[in-house]
C-alpha cells in the first residue's frame, strides 16, 4: 500500500518535470548547442559549427575580460559586504531590546523595493546637479564642488555597489535571524555558566549554528550578483567608457546588440562557470569556519 502511494505521488511530479524541462532545460541545452557555432540572431546565413572558437575567443576579447572583472569584483565586495553588515544587523535584532520587533519591520523594506525602482532613486541620488548626495556632502563641507558620481569611471561601479548592498543585505539579515530563532538558550545560557565571554559564544555557539543560512544566503546572492544585469544597467547602461559593464550586459550586447547569438551563449556558459567558481570558493572558506 505504502509502494503504491508513492508510486501515485510520484506521478503527480510528471507535470512539474515536463514544465520544467520545458522552461529551463531545454533553452539550457539550446544555450550550450549555440554556443559551439557562429549563429546570428535573424538566422540569415544559418549556423556553422565552430567548435571551442567562441570559448577560445572569449579569454583574447578585451571586453570580455574587462567585463568578467567588473562582474568579478561586484560580486566579491557585494557579496561580501552584505553578508557582513547582514549578519550583524540579524544578531542586533534577534536580541530581546525594546522596538527590535519594529527593527525587523524597516530592515524588510529596503529589500521590498523593486530593482529598477531603487535603481532609479539611487541615480536621481547621485545626480550631480540637484542629487540629495551632493548636497548634503557639500553643506556639511566634506566636498568643495558637486561630484559626478555615476559619470567618474573611478568611482561610478563603487556607487553602484553601494545601492546594491543598501537593498539586499536586508535579505541576508532575515535568512540568518530565521537560523538563530531557532537557537537553543539552553546552549547560549550553558555556555555562560561555564564562564564564555561573548565573543567566545559567538564562534563557538552562534556562528556554527547559522553557517548552513548563511551559506544559502551567499549562493542566492552570488548568482544575482554576478549576473547583475539591471541595476547597472538602469543607473549607467554600463559606462562611462564601459567601466561599470557587466558581463550580463556584454553578453546582452554581444547577442542581441551586435546579432552573434554563437559567442553571446558562449560567453554566458562562461558566466555560468564563474558562478560556480564562486560558489565553491566562499563555501569552502564557510565550511573551514564551521570545522
Amino acid at each position: 500500500m505504502f509502494y503504491r502511494f508513492k508510486k501515485e505521488y510520484a506521478y503527480l511530479t510528471i507535470p512539474m518535470i515536463l514544465i520544467m524541462g520545458m522552461v529551463i532545460a531545454w533553452p539550457l541545452i539550446q544555450t550550450f548547442m549555440m554556443s559551439f557555432t557562429d549563429a546570428d540572431l535573424l538566422g540569415i546565413k544559418g549556423s556553422t559549427f565552430t567548435g571551442l572558437k567562441n570559448f577560445v575567443g572569449a579569454f583574447s576579447n578585451r571586453g570580455f575580460v574587462n567585463a568578467l572583472k567588473v562582474s568579478g569584483t561586484f560580486a566579491v565586495v557585494v557579496v561580501s559586504a552584505e553578508v557582513l553588515l547582514g549578519t550583524a544587523a540579524a544578531l542586533l535584532v534577534n536580541e530581546p531590546l525594546k522596538g527590535s520587533r519594529i527593527v525587523r519591520v524597516f530592515l524588510i523594506l529596503p529589500w521590498a523595493v523593486p530593482t529598477i525602482v531603487n535603481a532609479i532613486m539611487w541615480r536621481l541620488i547621485y545626480n550631480p546637479e540637484y542629487g540629495a548626495l551632493n548636497s548634503l556632502l557639500y553643506q556639511l563641507g566634506i566636498i568643495s564642488k558637486y561630484e559626478s558620481w555615476l559619470g567618474n569611471g573611478n568611482i561610478a561601479l563603487w556607487a553602484i555597489m553601494f545601492a546594491d548592498v543598501w537593498k539586499n543585505f536586508s535579505l541576508v539579515s532575515l535568512i540568518v535571524v530565521s537560523s538563530l530563532q531557532s537557537l537553543p538558550d539552553v546552549q547560549i545560557e550553558a555556555a555562560k555558566i561555564d564562564g564564555a565571554n561573548a565573543p567566545q559564544r559567538f564562534f563557538f555557539i552562534t556562528m556554527p549554528h547559522i553557517i548552513p543560512a548563511i551559506q544559502i544566503a551567499l549562493v542566492l546572492r552570488i548568482i544575482e550578483a554576478v549576473k547583475v544585469f539591471d541595476i547597472i544597467y538602469v543607473m549607467t547602461k554600463g559606462g562611462p567608457a564601459n567601466k561599470t559593464r557587466s558581463g550580463s550586459i556584454f553578453v546582452y550586447q554581444e547577442a542581441f546588440t551586435n546579432s552573434r547569438i554563437g559567442a553571446g551563449s558562449a560567453y554566458a556558459i562562461i558566466m555560468v562557470a564563474f558562478i560556480m567558481i564562486l560558489i565553491l570558493a566562499y563555501m569552502k572558506i564557510l565550511s573551514r569556519q564551521k570545522r
